[in-house]
């Protein structure tokens, strides 16, 4: 501060004057939490941190309820001329976003560190690497990893320590854990069914989607095999309930022993932990032909319509809540993953991760981990896919007459892009 301008202050304090405000920067930023519970607390308190280290700008953290919801606000705010800055939404989100012109590449944002944006695991950045450009950074992120009951394996002559590791293996224990009114294995089909399936077709040893975004082999044998398959669980099997299995009313499922395992996301880990009155255990999905599961969850990115003030400090807010000890912070109080290896590097994460080794795995499925599915037009496309997983395991249609009209809408929607 200058001679000049503490005389200045002084004088305004001296006629009753109050001292003139730092400039601020405000940002707006809409965020999704998908697995429920009190995660709003953890991004409010990470806000809170950054303000106070920067109090030259002040964030507007709004929670927007799922990630659909959250495009859609997001995007309905923008279109209304309400000002937002930044997201976190869906990785997978990144081709319409680019396509509709709303978002900026973080190449292109003056400033940015080419060291920072290589920090990150590469299966994270999978989703958010476009054309040469790095549109989305990874902040809450998952792979779909199985829970389990240590003490329903017991009791069942399991050992606890082995869950599945393959198909067969999941029917086999499967059948030895259903009973007394428990299924011995619930796989989420509503909400986000797409993602399962995804998981279950890598397993099978096939790709739902081209890399480019402008593919889908829903009709491939393989895949209709796998559909097959989720369907055979409940219907030949018995070991899952017939019809779909709610998303949102999962984990309490689990938690209330109505079934002895379950698929869901790392991001459920945390509150697993705390609320679960049994031993636990956490492993990663089972494999037929290969071991694999999609990543999952949001990522940041940065509007377009902002100005370069804006810009720098929405960037200074998401390098600040994916450094390492943020990350760190995050993945101990989510069950979402630590994004960058730098994170597990920390003295909080090696010590959480030694006290509770279930934090890792949806870390190390990364190794056997492909990008979410996503192409142009993904809302629509997903959309096609999920009603025809519902309607194969509602009975409403063959595995095979529903996936080849996903696969018929799909290939109608992305003409245009070819």
């Amino acid at each position: 501060m200058t001679k000049l301008t503490k005389l200045g202050l002084a004088a305004a304090t001296a006629v009753g004057l109050s001292a003139p405000a730092i400039a601020e920067t405000e940002l707006t930023m809409y965020y999704p939490i998908a697995v429920g519970g009190a995660l709003t607390e953890v991004v409010d308190g990470i806000v809170a941190d950054f303000e106070e280290a920067n109090p030259d700008i002040k964030v507007n953290a709004v929670y927007s309820g799922n990630y659909d919801d959250t495009r859609v606000r997001a995007l309905s705010a923008l279109a209304s001329g309400e000002p937002a800055q930044l997201a976190v939404m869906f990785s997978i989100d990144a081709y319409d976003l680019i396509e509709q012109d709303l978002i900026v590449a973080f190449d292109d944002i003056e400033g940015v560190d080419q060291a920072w944006l290589g920090s990150f695991y590469p299966a994270l950045m999978a989703n958010g690497q476009i054309e040469g450009k790095t549109w989305g950074i990874p902040f809450q992120r998952s792979t779909i990893v199985a829970y389990y009951n240590k003490d329903m394996f017991r009791d069942a002559g399991l050992d606890p320590e082995s869950p599945p590791s393959t198909w067969d293996e999941m029917i086999s224990m499967g059948k030895a854990l259903t009973k007394d009114g428990t299924y011995g294995l619930m796989i989420p089909s509503t909400g986000y069914p797409y993602w399962m399936f995804q998981a279950l077709a890598i397993q099978n040893g096939k790709e739902v989607m081209s890399n480019d975004g402008l593919t889908t082999y829903f009709d491939d044998p393989a895949i209709v095999e796998t559909l097959e398959f989720w369907k055979s669980l409940s219907q030949e099997h018995g070991i899952m309930p017939e019809g779909t299995v709610e998303w949102g009313t999962l984990r309490q499922a689990f938690l209330e022993g109505q079934t002895a395992m379950m698929w869901h996301s790392t991001g459920n880990l945390t509150a697993v932990k705390n609320n679960a009155s049994f031993d636990f255990g956490v492993a990663e999905l089972p494999a037929n032909v290969r071991k694999g599961s999609p990543t999952g969850g949001g990522n940041f990115y940065v509007f377009k319509d902002t100005t370069p003030e804006e810009q720098a400090a929405a960037l200074k807010l998401i390098e600040f809540m994916t450094s390492p000890e943020q990350a760190a912070a995050w993945s101990i109080g989510t069950g979402y993953m630590g994004v960058s290896p730098a994170a597990y590097e920390t003295e909080a994460l090696k010590a959480y991760t030694a006290e509770f080794p279930p934090a890792l795995v949806a870390r190390n499925q990364l190794e056997n981990a492909v990008a979410e599915f996503s192409t142009f037009e993904t809302a629509r496309v997903r959309e096609g896919l999920n009603n025809a997983i519902q309607a194969a395991l509602t009975n409403t249609k063959s595995p095979a007459d529903a996936l080849a009209e996903a696969q018929a809408a799909a290939v109608r929607l992305l003409r245009d892009y070819q």
